[in-house]
């Protein structure tokens, strides 16, 4: 079963859950909204069915789930590289969505791994877009999940990526960008703007054989697209990257292989038992890979 999606209700001037729930999701017509409530598909924190008459409730937590007529099918596949009494880590493909978003639902590797263990309580600490590969961290029970949450949070978790961009020989490594990020146009791209810097990532060399490098990239804070925008600015935009630093469509050509980028390997101090914990990717980037049809 996939699991719900989750919304704390934001502030608004609706009568109704039904009438505020159209309002925000206006790609659903209403007569999908009433049908999901006449099903008992749309639901409290508790897991208790909701009227679609209840009155629009400012901070309430409801559970939804979300559905899709024609899902597309993602023919890679997520491998478990650890799993234990309080953590999951797998080690997702490129192209497959963390959580559930946009035409994607059944076809994503939360919904994928709570099928596979059985467990409904999986819950992915960070994320990683669906064109990134590499390693997801889960937690895998409630009563320990906010410790590991701190651990992103207060920035104490090690992240490393690699990835496939072209050559920059005038520049000097490992070399550190800290720029101001913020959305920018369309909605769904990063902008770099003048300001206090709020992300940080530190770029280093592995291979420099060739017209395309392989680097390793540290970020040191989480913003959304920061390593796409970042190498993007020095001109050196990664492999494979649709977005930035110029938007492409898929009849141009952007879809024709994977973003090469890849999440190698996490590392942190295990906040339950002080132990150092480390987790590697088998993935390779390999330029030139073509796309699923």
């Amino acid at each position: 079963m996939t699991p719900p999606s989750r919304l704390q209700l934001p502030p608004g001037t609706w009568a109704t859950l039904l009438d505020g729930l159209c309002a925000r999701f206006p790609r659903i017509d209403r007569a999908q909204w009433e049908s999901r409530f006449a099903r008992g598909r749309v639901l409290d924190a508790q897991g208790r069915a909701l009227a679609p008459d209840r009155a629009w409730q400012v901070g309430l937590e409801i559970q939804y789930f979300r559905e899709v007529a024609e899902e597309p099918v993602i023919p890679f596949f997520e491998t478990v590289v650890h799993q234990d009494a309080h953590l999951l880590v797998a080690d997702k493909p490129h192209f497959l969505p963390v959580t559930p978003a946009g035409a994607h639902v059944r076809e994503t590797l939360l919904a994928r791994l709570v099928a596979r263990t059985g467990n409904a309580d999986l819950v992915p600490l960070h994320r990683l877009d669906r064109l990134t590969a590499g390693l997801v961290l889960f937690s895998t029970r409630p009563d320990s999940r906010d410790a590991y949450q701190r651990l992103f949070r207060e920035r104490r978790i090690d992240k490393t990526y690699e990835a496939l961009a072209p050559a920059l020989p005038g520049r000097t490594f490992p070399l550190e960008r800290h720029t101001r990020l913020v959305a920018g146009e369309p909605f769904f791209r990063m902008a770099e703007v003048p300001g206090e810097p709020n992300a940080r990532t530190r770029i280093e060399v592995i291979d420099a054989d060739g017209p395309i490098w392989r680097y390793r990239l540290h970020p040191e804070s989480g913003r959304k697209h920061q390593l796409r925008v970042h190498m993007a600015a020095l001109g050196a935009p990664i492999e494979g990257d649709d977005l930035y630093p110029v938007l492409r469509t898929a009849g141009e050509g952007a879809a024709a292989a994977p973003l090469q980028l890849l999440a190698q390997a996490l590392s942190f101090i295990d906040p339950l038992t002080g132990k150092p914990r480390h987790f590697s990717s088998d993935q390779q980037l390999t330029a030139n890979v073509a796309a699923p049809r």
